[in-house]
């Protein structure tokens, strides 16, 4: 038995907050290493079929937080909040910690000649709580795996979570989720991050992180400067397709991605209010939402030869036929929907002065590290039609939505989006 103490709104957090008793990550360590350490995550996110400009664009950034004005730190960690390019940066210098910097930037990137590095400004926690008594509710979760037309011998796993009297009961299980190591950073005052208060400039789609990178300021080693090749670069865009409806094998279906080392994709399913699909790629059970995630080589390495991750030049992969076909009220209303989340794990680079010496023999104490981590994703909305929604308004047409009730099936997509 296990006791949830946040308020659950809807049956999707319960099953949400479900899964996560299974796939807990590691806790970040505090920075070890060199005195001055630089931690750059570049992504690139789109939503499948969804323009990213424009009435819908706008309509599904809003859903997805993206209304809120510009992000800050972090961005770019699992499925980012807004579509195009997302860098993050921060830097833990020992010598003075907390103490604001400059990155001198290549002219490709477009946001001017420099970034500046502030720490982050504490303030007062604003989590978001709802009054009242949570009903009880039941939900069920069925977990499927592995690309094809049909469901494998073995499968789903299915768990009951029963909420009641403020208390979360499940029976049943789901296969254990799979250790992803926690290299995030968890930002306080002693780092310097952007973007941040006094610069949240968005990155453009033309942007490049390509050339000579150098950062500066009080108690910064004169010696960090370092060239960034396309390995480090932002990747392209997922061109993700898909046909068929949710009672179908949908077909997944993706061109190539220039430098992408494999590719993972996740999905969930509102079969109706009471009723919840998982399903992954891999062709082992347990892959879940922790991988749409920046992953160490080691890690992917390791899961394309158990068949984790799917190989570089694999190009489509199959959902079995009519394991998010809809049920209950949905079916006889012609509803139910999947949101499926596909990241590629792009290159990582490390760049240290002085150089590792090729004698592991002699000594080696570097100034400063850079690590750059890059990755593309991109949201999917299966088996539904979003053609309705491009005429919402956009946030900066100064237009105002029509004061009506929303749809159940438009809080529902709200739902999946916000919380995949």
């Amino acid at each position: 038995m296990n006791t949830l103490r946040h308020p659950l709104r809807h049956p999707l957090c319960l099953a949400l907050a479900a899964t996560l008793l299974i796939a807990l990550p590691a806790s970040s360590a505090p920075p070890a290493g060199p005195p001055t350490q630089v931690w750059i995550d570049v992504a690139t996110h789109s939503m499948a079929g969804m323009p990213d400009m424009g009435m819908m664009g706008g309509f599904a950034n809003r859903m997805m937080g993206g209304a809120k004005g510009p992000q800050g730190y972090p961005q770019s960690r699992n499925i980012p909040a807004s579509m195009g390019k997302v860098l993050d940066i921060a830097m833990y210098n020992s010598l003075r910690p907390g103490v604001p910097a400059e990155q001198f930037v290549p002219a490709g990137l477009g946001v001017g000649k420099s970034l500046p590095l502030l720490p982050p400004v504490q303030g007062a926690r604003t989590d978001e709580r709802t009054s009242g008594k949570m009903e009880d509710v039941e939900v069920t979760i069925r977990q499927y795996w592995g690309c094809g037309a049909t469901v494998r011998p073995g499968q789903p796993k299915v768990m009951t979570v029963r909420m009641k009297n403020g208390t979360v009961q499940t029976n049943g299980s789901l296969a254990p989720g799979l250790f992803v190591p926690d290299r995030d950073i968890d930002a306080n005052p002693s780092y310097a991050l952007w973007p941040n208060q006094k610069n949240s400039k968005r990155v453009a789609d033309g942007s490049s992180m390509v050339g000579q990178h150098r950062i500066t300021g009080d108690g910064v080693p004169a010696s960090l400067q370092f060239q960034l090749d396309r390995n480090a670069d932002f990747m392209p865009k997922i061109a993700l397709g898909s046909t068929g409806e949710l009672a179908d094998s949908v077909q997944l279906q993706w061109q190539p991605v220039d430098r992408a080392r494999g590719y993972f994709l996740h999905a969930v399913a509102m079969q109706d209010e009471r009723n919840f699909v998982m399903w992954s790629s891999a062709d082992v059970a347990g892959a879940g939402m922790e991988l749409i995630h920046y992953l160490p080589g080691s890690n992917i390495e390791k899961w394309l030869k158990q068949k984790v991750l799917l190989a570089p030049t694999t190009t489509r992969c199959a959902v079995p036929q009519g394991i998010f076909k809809p049920t209950g009220t949905a079916a006889a209303e012609g509803g139910g929907m999947a949101a499926l989340n596909m990241v590629a794990y792009g290159p990582e680079t490390n760049v240290s002065w002085p150089e590792k010496p090729a004698d592991p023999k002699q000594p080696w104490k570097p100034e400063w590290n850079v690590r750059v981590r890059t990755k593309a994703t991109t949201t999917a909305m299966l088996g539904m039609d979003l053609s309705g929604m491009s005429s919402q308004p956009d946030a900066e047409s100064g237009e105002q939505p029509p004061a009506e009730e929303e749809s159940k099936s438009k809080k529902l997509l709200k739902g999946l989006l916000r919380n995949f």
